[in-house]
């Protein structure tokens, strides 16, 4: 049984108070917080596991090795993925560019991204086309915030050598449709990139079925710590993905003449990786597999359907997507009020919402706004929550009129 109250005690932050009243924390697009079973991960490999990983005979490496290798399966379950098809990044942004950077694609190429795609879903290609003569082509959004599906085979010309979409927007939290976007791109034999950041935290995500060549994500999203990520890759790709990155851990003989690198998952993760992050990306998905990602997901659009229906009735307040097909985030403005101010006056409530571009500003430029204010939810907000945001809202609307 899904017990709210109950998971809000795993949360220790969650206690915390800000400006003398009980943090509301609706930020969690941005970054979640962590559960304890996270935070004990990493202070129990800190305090009893700490050792470089892959390389040390002694009894601590072998200890951290398999930890980390345990986490790599752990992480392929979670996904419907392979072992072998587990690459561990520093997030979604390195993801995207390791894949950009290793397509080896030919100069003039061109790429389909959408206008509703994170800054980290631009840039790597838009360098990218810069530097070989290429071509970014973006296929436009509806006004409430949809994909033009229609619109893709268009775009799609025998120059298009990959697709990179948001499987749900940062900004909207529109659940895209991806597997249409997959059907199209395979008729036309172009692989296809998903940046999942925003999805694993929120819906259940198989990348077998889902039938894509790369899948990113970012672990801070889900209750992991920072600086961790994963790129999924079909194995096909394995062999055929040029590295952009190279160094100890990567290879199998070094000689000033030639390097042989280590096959597999291996080549793509040079250095010392962050081994404490990656343990504790372990524990926050056996943390959400606990909870159950069907039972985060249905109370998560519980509290998306009852904020949607309290600000639909401040006339003051216009909502962007303003629908309930999407994952548990609502951006909005109040007429006539900067965002900046609106966010700032809700702090002084305790309340953390994002204001701003969200790393979305083409998307900002389509609705002709600066940026948006942001609440986005997660499994251990609650009703009451949102009760207190909306008041707090409606006294921050009499305070700027």
């Amino acid at each position: 049984m899904f017990d709210v109250n109950k998971i809000r005690k795993d949360f220790p932050i969650l206690s915390k108070t800000i400006n003398g009243k009980p943090l509301i924390y609706f930020d969690n697009g941005a970054t979640t917080q962590k559960p304890k079973a996270v935070i004990d991960s990493i202070v129990r490999f800190y305090s009893e596991q700490n050792a470089n990983i892959h390389r040390g005979v002694h009894t601590l490496s072998r200890e951290a090795t398999i930890l980390f290798e345990e986490a790599r399966k752990t992480t392929a379950q979670f996904i419907n993925a392979s072992e072998e098809e587990i690459v561990f990044t520093a997030g979604t942004t390195d993801g995207i560019n390791i894949v950009a950077n290793g397509l080896n694609l030919p100069a003039g190429s061109e790429i389909i991204i959408t206008e509703m795609e994170h800054h980290s879903n631009i840039l790597p290609w838009q360098l990218w086309c810069e530097r070989n003569n290429g071509k970014l082509k973006v296929l436009p959004i509806n006004d409430d915030g949809t994909l033009q599906i229609n619109k893709l085979e268009q775009l799609i010309s025998p120059s298009t050598k990959i697709i990179s979409v948001a499987y749900v927007s940062n900004t909207l939290g529109v659940i895209n449709a991806v597997d249409e976007i997959i059907k199209v791109a395979k008729f036309n034999n172009i692989p296809v990139l998903i940046d999942g950041a925003q999805a694993v935290p929120h819906m259940k995500v198989d990348v077998k079925d889902l039938g894509a060549d790369f899948f990113v994500f970012s672990g801070h999203k889900m209750y992991a710590p920072t600086g961790v990520g994963v790129l999924w890759m079909d194995k096909k790709w394995l062999p055929k993905l040029q590295l952009s990155k190279a160094g100890g851990g990567t290879i199998k003989t070094v000689s000033f003449e030639r390097t042989e690198y280590a096959e597999g998952t291996l080549r793509f993760e040079p250095g010392t990786p962050n081994i404490e992050a990656v343990i504790g990306l372990a524990a926050a998905i056996k943390y959400v597999n606990t909870i159950g990602i069907e039972n985060i997901s249905k109370h998560e659009h519980t509290l998306l359907k009852y904020a949607t229906e309290k600000l639909n009735e401040m006339p003051e307040v216009e909502i962007y997507a303003n629908h309930l097909d999407k994952a548990a985030v609502i951006s909005f403005n109040v007429k006539g009020a900067h965002p900046f101010d609106v966010g700032t006056l809700l702090d002084k409530y305790g309340i953390a919402v994002r204001t701003g571009h969200h790393c979305t500003q083409p998307l900002m430029k389509h609705f002709n706004i600066p940026g948006t204010v942001r609440a986005s939810f997660a499994m251990y907000n609650t009703l009451e929550e949102v009760n207190e945001f909306t008041e707090a809202l409606q006294k921050s609307i009499k305070m700027l009129s």
